[in-house]
């Protein structure tokens, strides 16, 4: 990729795998530059079980997107999600040395490490540590505890466990498809970055992205993210009971659902029926769409169910709980017609689905702007904005150094000056923007060792 501001995204799905190339124009807003889709074969509920298909799905996808964007991909962003993820809170603290100086970035990313040093069940890794509320000397409710004095940093976090052999497959399928990996996302916080809006995520907002094999959640309040979750049921369970309700093949069944399924079976009279072709030569089947409707509705009400589930742990009943935005409903299931109805009338929250185009420039294609598309263009943002924050930190740390000096002298004690020759920590104070890793890159250059070593 000769532009360095072009970012990559990569969704290994179960049912489709999406390659999308984007950058930011002028105003701010994703372009969308070329879009690649192939059929997912070696993945099962978003978990890779065939190397060698996924890797030729990927290649596919790949070809597809340059050959629409005119660009050479390189390197991407993937999303990790699958039926082998699961959260977890932890609370830890670390004592600072000296309490006379003020908290810094290096102190957070101290903290972030010690919690990744948890010992997690065998074959299980840490994928993401998500630091929530934090603590200064027993002060609570601090949401950047960056420049404040204190003795003893305390924080919460929500920690992302997944299995390592799974992280480790995605990893291989995209280095044997001739690509570099720059990041990892868990998936459900990816299509919350392109579907909700920062005043949801503040009021209390619950996202479901329906997919072909799971169904992902992941839970905000006051801006942060307090809760995820994967339930191993999605839109290929709804197909394979219409295949097996109807005795129809999978083909026609996903073509019953997406051009005459409903998830409300009330909305069809008892005399609408469709006609499927037999197989070589053998009769139509007809099927009442009345049927067809309750059988979906049957698995879309036990889905639902288990995510209202998940909602109720993480303590939604609850008055400083409560999720004031109420449900996004996003992926490919969103497009269930009748599915924000029953997803209201079964948790009794406020319900929309959620569309990927609030950060998208206005010439995007309706297709582009489908739920289906919220992973792939969440992890387009998410690539974008690491390449502003490292750009940013590159113009600190050449500035920084000016800036040091011209503080100590606007305060006007001699003592500030000579303190700063003498003082052996001033260089460390300057290289804090070179050493702004987030906890989670340290993570991922971990992880491209082990994969190296992995060979």
């Amino acid at each position: 990729m000769e532009d360095k501001d072009i970012a990559v995204g990569l969704d290994i799905g179960t049912t489709k795998i999406v390659v999308m190339i984007g950058r930011n124009n002028e105003y701010g807003k994703m372009e969308i530059l070329g879009i690649g889709r192939s059929k997912s074969l070696g993945v099962h509920r978003g978990v890779v079980n065939n190397i060698t298909q996924t890797i030729q799905s990927i290649q596919q996808a790949v070809q597809e997107a340059e050959a629409d964007s005119g660009i050479k991909i390189d390197a991407v962003v993937a999303g990790i999600a699958g039926q082998h993820i699961r959260s977890l809170q932890h609370s830890d603290y670390i004592t600072r040395d000296n309490s006379d100086e003020v908290i810094s970035e290096k102190d957070i990313y101290t903290l972030c490490n010690q919690v990744h040093k948890l010992v997690m069940l065998p074959g299980e890794e840490i994928i993401h540590v998500l630091p929530q509320e934090f603590k200064v000397d027993g002060q609570a409710e601090i949401t950047e505890p960056i420049g404040m004095y204190g003795g003893r940093l305390e924080a919460n976090f929500h920690v992302v466990v997944g299995q390592i052999s799974s992280i480790r497959n995605i990893g291989r399928c995209i280095k044997s498809a001739g690509l570099d990996l720059t990041g990892v996302t868990l998936e459900p916080l990816a299509s919350a970055n392109a579907v909700l809006s920062q005043e949801e995520k503040e009021a209390g907002v619950a996202l479901i992205d329906i997919g072909g094999g799971t169904t992902d959640l992941a839970i905000f309040k006051d801006g942060i993210i307090r809760h995820t979750a994967v339930i191993p049921f999605g839109g290929n369970v709804i197909t394979e009971d219409i295949k097996e309700g109807c005795s129809i093949i999978e083909k026609q069944a996903e073509l019953l659902k997406v051009k005459f399924g409903s998830a409300w079976p009330g909305e069809n009279k008892d005399n609408e029926i469709v006609s499927i072709p037999g197989l070589r030569g053998r009769e139509p089947k007809e099927i009442t769409l009345k049927n067809l409707s309750k059988i979906i509705h049957f698995r879309v009400v036990e889905i639902i169910e288990q995510v209202y589930l998940e909602i109720k742990n993480y303590g939604h009943e609850e008055q400083k709980k409560k999720l004031i935005a109420g449900i996004v409903i996003t992926g490919g299931g969103a497009q269930l017609k009748h599915l924000k109805q029953l997803v209201e009338y079964i948790t009794g929250m406020d319900t929309r689905i959620g569309y990927p185009n609030e950060h998208l420039a206005g010439n995007s294609d309706e297709e582009t702007t489908s739920p289906m598309y919220a992973t792939a263009i969440g992890l387009v943002l998410n690539s974008i904005e690491k390449l502003k924050k490292q750009e940013e930190e590159i113009e600190k740390k050449e500035e920084d150094s000016v800036p040091v000096m011209e503080q100590s002298f606007d305060q006007e004690t001699p003592e500030a000056e000579t303190e700063l020759d003498k003082d052996p920590e001033a260089p460390e104070v300057k290289s804090t923007s070179k050493k702004r890793k987030n906890i989670f890159e340290k993570w991922f250059e971990d992880f491209k060792d082990f994969l190296d070593n992995a060979e």
